[in-house]
C-alpha cells in the first residue's frame, strides 16, 4: 500500500524559540484515508500508526480508529518504541477502505529552556557512555545509528559541522542547524517521494516535512548525537499574530535530538520552530519506516485512488 501522508504548502518561520507557558491547549483531531481499487480486493492486511501518542506533554483524553469494511481481525499493541500500532485484516471481496482516526488530546508547552544554558555538544556526546539501563541507556543510545531511510555520510557530517562548532552548547547548535535547514532548502511536495534517498534531498536542497525531518535527523547522528523521527500534526489555526505553520491540515513530522541534562529538544525545521503547544505527537522512531501512518499488504485491486484530510480543531473549555 502506499504511503499517503505529506505536506501541501509553505510559508515564514516563527520564531526559533517562543516562550513556554504552563498553559494546555486541548485538541480534537480527525484524520481520515480511503482508497478506492479499481478492482475487487480479496483480502487486505494493514498496520497504522494513527494513534495518538501520551507521553509527559501530552495526556490523550479520548481516542478511536474506524475502519471500514469491518475487518475480520483486529489487535491493537505497543511497538518497540512505544507507539500503539493496529493491525486489521479484511477477508472480504472490497472496492474501498477508510480508516478515520479521531482523537482529543492536551497538549503542553516544554519547561522554560535557555538553550545557551544548555552543555557543549561534546560533552552531551561523550556522557552517552555512562548511560545505562533500559530506561537511560537502551532507550536514547539506540537513536545514535544508522536507520533504513538515514544513513550516515560524510555530506551530513559536513553540513552538520558548520553548526556544531567547538564547545557550542548543545541547544544552541540544534536550533541553528534547524534554522539552516530551513533557509538552504526550499519547501517542494513535487520534488520527492516517500522513497527518495536522503543523499538526492542533500543534493537537490528540495523537499517536504518528511525529508527535512531525515536531514536534520542525519546531521545530529553524524555529530554522535541520538535523534528520533516524530510523526503528528499541527495547529490548523495559529494564535491571532502568528503565520499559519506548514504541515497544518496534513500529517507532520520533526525531530528530537537528545541535550543531556535538558532532555529531548523538538525541533522542526520545516517551520523553524521548537515545538510547543501546536505540536500533536502521533508516534516516534528512528524514521519514517518506523511511524509511516499506514502500509500494507493487499491482493488485487488493479490500481487505486487515494484521499487524506485532516482536521485539527482546538478546543475551548
Amino acid at each position: 500500500m502506499p504511503l499517503p501522508d505529506q505536506p501541501d504548502t509553505n510559508a515564514d518561520s516563527p520564531t526559533p524559540l517562543a516562550s513556554a507557558t504552563p498553559e494546555s491547549l486541548r485538541y480534537r483531531v480527525r484524520h481520515a484515508t480511503a482508497y478506492d481499487y479499481g478492482e475487487d480486493v480479496p483480502v487486505s492486511h494493514h498496520l497504522l500508526h494513527l494513534t495518538a501518542r501520551p507521553h509527559p506533554r501530552q495526556h490523550v483524553r479520548r481516542s478511536q480508529l474506524t475502519v471500514e469494511p469491518v475487518p475480520a481481525v483486529r489487535s491493537d499493541r505497543v511497538d518497540y518504541f512505544g507507539n500503539t500500532v493496529t493491525y486489521v485484516a479484511v477477508q472480504e471481496p472490497h472496492r474501498s477502505f477508510t480508516v478515520i482516526a479521531e482523537s482529543e488530546v492536551e497538549v503542553f508547552d516544554r519547561p522554560p529552556l535557555d538553550p545557551t544554558a544548555t552543555a557543549p555538544w561534546e560533552l552531551v556526546r561523550d556522557g552517552l557512555r555512562a548511560l545505562s539501563g533500559p530506561d537511560d541507556g537502551a532507550e536514547i543510545t539506540q537513536y545514535c545509528f544508522d536507520s533504513a531511510l538515514i544513513a550516515s555520510s560524510p555530506t551530513l557530517l559536513d553540513y552538520a559541522r558548520v553548526s556544531f562548532t567547538p564547545g557550542r552548547p548543545v541547544a544552541v547548535a540544534a536550533i541553528d542547524l534547524m534554522t539552516r535547514i530551513n533557509r538552504e532548502f526550499a519547501f517542494d511536495p513535487t520534488a520527492t517521494t516517500v522513497a527518495t534517498p536522503i543523499a538526492e534531498v542533500m543534493r537537490n536542497r528540495r523537499g517536504v516535512c518528511q525529508d527535512f525531518a531525515h536531514v536534520i535527523i542525519g546531521c545530529f547522528r553524524a555529530v554522535g548525537l541520538p535523534a528520533r523521527y516524530v510523526s503528528g500534526y499541527l495547529r490548523t489555526l495559529p494564535p491571532p499574530g502568528r503565520e499559519r505553520l506548514v504541515g497544518a491540515d496534513v500529517s507532520h513530522a520533526w525531530a528530537s535530538v537528545w541535550c543531556g541534562a535538558a532532555g529531548w529538544l523538538d525541533v522542526c525545521p520545516t517551520n523553524a520552530c521548537v515545538a510547543n503547544r501546536d505540536f500533536i505527537t502521533i508516534a516516534w522512531g528512528r524514521d519514517y519506516d518506523d511511524v509511516s501512518p499506514a502500509r500494507g499488504i493487499l491482493v488485487g485491486g488493479a490500481g487505486h485512488g487515494l484521499s487524506v484530510s485532516v482536521d485539527v480543531e482546538p478546543v475551548e473549555d
